[in-house]
């Protein structure tokens, strides 16, 4: 049974205790054919203004670039072997700013939310080095699923931000 919630705030316990809990994320998108690739990395949430957002350090392949140049959404699933899941369908940008991979450098070490992150300064000497890419992970959907009674909940957003050429998100 899924219910769904009119604000985030009703299920952000819940999915940081998951994701603190999980720590690595199934990372989807699709090429120019339509076909999915699936990566897992481990992103950085925060709650801004009563929304989700995420942080994603990473490397900026060609594959990865070219998809999300091609189509921004991706899908991220955490799952544990209690059944416990997320997922999350979001809207991705590259961050271009000094000023923000620093905060995701930070929200990295921190690890936002307690549990998740890691030293950012084992793949790269500071959030000014040019390896160094990082995404913004804007969600317009979010799933929690509560394993022992497979219990979800989804909470959408109203708007999603949606970059380049792509109007609002699916229902």
């Amino acid at each position: 049974m899924t219910i769904k919630v009119t604000s985030f705030s009703e299920i952000e316990d819940q999915f940081a205790a998951y994701i603190g809990d999980i720590v690595y994320a199934t990372m989807t998108t699709v090429d120019a054919k339509g076909r999915p690739r699936a990566r897992v990395l481990i992103p950085i949430w925060e709650v801004v203004d009563g929304r989700p957002i995420g942080w994603l350090a990473t490397y900026r392949t060609p594959v990865k670039a070219a998809h999300l140049a091609g189509n921004p959404h991706t899908t991220f699933s955490y799952w544990s072997p209690r059944q416990n899941a997320v997922s999350l369908d979001t809207v991705a940008e590259w961050v271009d700013d000094l000023a923000l991979t620093r905060r995701a450098w930070n929200l990295y070490r921190e690890g936002s939310p307690p549990g998740a992150g890691y030293e950012l300064g084992n793949f790269w000497t500071s959030p000014a080095d040019p390896q160094l890419h990082v995404l913004r992970l804007t969600p317009w959907r979010v799933q929690v699923i509560r394993g022992a009674d497979l219990q979800g909940k989804i909470w959408l957003a109203a708007t999603a931000k949606a970059p380049h050429h792509l109007a609002e998100p699916p229902p």
